[in-house]
Formats: structure tokens, C-alpha cells, sequence
């Protein structure tokens, strides 16, 4: 069953580390099956607090989204990404 990583950025804290983000994560995604399906395209929050950009990662499952997110590559990516903002990021089952 598909996954979905979502991640939403709520306050931007280091631009030159996010920008060190972005060169570093797409190699985090060679050897991985990810289906980009959102990346920072016009949103607008309904409920909750305001975010400045979301991303939706799709992966075939759970566990293989977690073996992406925990490699790492995408963890040292993730190092400047943190460095960079506050974000929420968590994973999700799909359904059938």
C-alpha cells in the first residue's frame, strides 16, 4: 500500500542552509521509488496554523518511505533542512 511523507515548512530560521537542502536531497532519492507530488506549489492553509510550503512524497510503502527518510543520504541532507527551518514531517499510510 502506497505512503506519502509530507512535510511542511513553518518558519524559515537559515536560507543559506535550506538552500544547502536543495542541492543535497535529490541525491538522497537515487536507489528509491519516489513519486514527487507536490513541491512547494500554491497552497493555502484551511485550518490550523500558517505554513510558508508543503511537499508530498509518494513511496510504494511504509517501510520503504522510512528507509528513504532513515538513510543516509537524506539524512545528511536533513542536517541543513533543520539547520534551515521549523518543520513538520511525518509519514502516512495510504488506502485502498
Amino acid at each position: 500500500m502506497a505512503a506519502y511523507v509530507v512535510l511542511t515548512r513553518e518558519e524559515t530560521t537559515n536560507q543559506a542552509e535550506l538552500e544547502a537542502y536543495a542541492r543535497e536531497a535529490p541525491a538522497a532519492a537515487e536507489g528509491h521509488k519516489i513519486s514527487f507530488l507536490a513541491l512547494h506549489g500554491k497552497q493555502e492553509v484551511l485550518e490550523g496554523k500558517p505554513i510558508e510550503g508543503a511537499v508530498i512524497l509518494q513511496f510504494p510503502t511504509f517501510e520503504e518511505a522510512k528507509r528513504w527518510y532513515e538513510s543516509p543520504a537524506y539524512q545528511r541532507a536533513a542536517a541543513h533542512r533543520l539547520r534551515g527551518a521549523k518543520y513538520r514531517v511525518f509519514i502516512v499510510e495510504g488506502c485502498d
